[in-house]
């Protein structure tokens, strides 16, 4: 228990470090010194931040991306998810596709010009409609599927009801701690989105947080170059680039780290039934 506790800790650390030194004020940054626990904490790197449009307007977009694109994967995931856990057509054939995609993957520019040819570059969609599906949480979402009885459907059916309302109002309320789990997934992929921002987006003004992110530690990185001399001058304008980095960084990550308690009960549970059941 106190080796666990110990790992926990040094785990934590380097998230403390950054907390620590995004409340640093520019003085005592500048000093170049290993800084643990500032003597005055100041929110100057977080003024500097929000005082930022550029900023606060990728955390906008990101936010937007992150919401529509995880209700739209997961309706496209539970969508194609559910007739393959039932008796169709061509259920191996589709199966084998989607196993396909787990040894092969298209590359990045067959990628890129099929992105290009439905006109989806430089728009929103391009960060969400190329990675709508995630082959492994479609499988395990199938796999949880296959455990719902079928005497619901089956009753549901005799009821008159159509494949469209046994999915809505059967599968879907009885699948919520599998749905919560995989939203979680999407969400946090959505929400680091960077590559693709970086290879589909070239208007600035549409750059997510992750981008933004690059942007800042580059121009840290720059300023931690300069002369002493210079650092001093530039930090009567604006805080120390390391401490803008460790905040912009800070801020990009509370988010999904505040959502994750709320969703952990059902993160486990749906995992863990997804991946015994069937």
């Amino acid at each position: 228990m106190v080796l666990l506790t110990l790992v926990g800790l040094l785990m934590l650390f380097p998230f403390y470090y950054m907390i620590a030194t995004s409340f640093t004020s520019g003085a005592e940054s500048a000093a170049k010194t290993f800084v643990l626990f500032p003597k005055r904490w100041v929110v100057d790197a977080y003024q500097y931040i929000f005082n930022s449009k550029v900023f606060v307007r990728s955390l906008i977009v990101t936010a937007g991306v992150t919401v529509v694109g995880t209700l739209f994967s997961l309706l496209l995931t539970s969508m194609m998810a559910y007739p393959l856990s039932r008796n169709i057509t061509g259920q191996r054939f589709y199966l084998f596709l989607v196993l396909f995609t787990f040894v092969f993957g298209a590359g990045i520019i067959p990628t890129y010009m099929v992105v290009k040819s439905t006109h989806l570059i430089d728009t929103y969609w391009a960060l969400i409609i190329p990675g709508a599906i995630n082959s492994f949480n479609l499988i395990v979402l199938r796999q949880f599927f296959l455990g719902i009885p079928n005497d619901l459907t089956e009753a549901a059916v005799l009821d008159g009801a159509n494949d469209l309302q046994i999915f809505a109002r059967i599968i879907l309320p009885l699948s919520k701690p599998a749905l919560a789990a995989f939203g979680l997934f999407y969400a946090v992929t959505s929400w680091n989105t960077y590559f693709t921002a970086l290879i589909y987006i070239n208007d600035p003004t549409k750059w997510t947080v992750q981008v933004i992110l690059r942007q800042i530690v580059i121009l840290s990185q720059r300023l931690d170059s300069l002369s002493d001399g210079q650092q001093a001058a530039i930090a009567q304008a604006a805080p120390p680039g390391e401490t803008i980095g460790m905040a912009a960084i800070l801020i990009a990550t509370l988010p999904i780290l505040a959502l994750y308690p709320f969703l952990q009960k059902h993160f486990a549970k749906g995992v863990m039934l997804g991946s015994v059941k069937g």
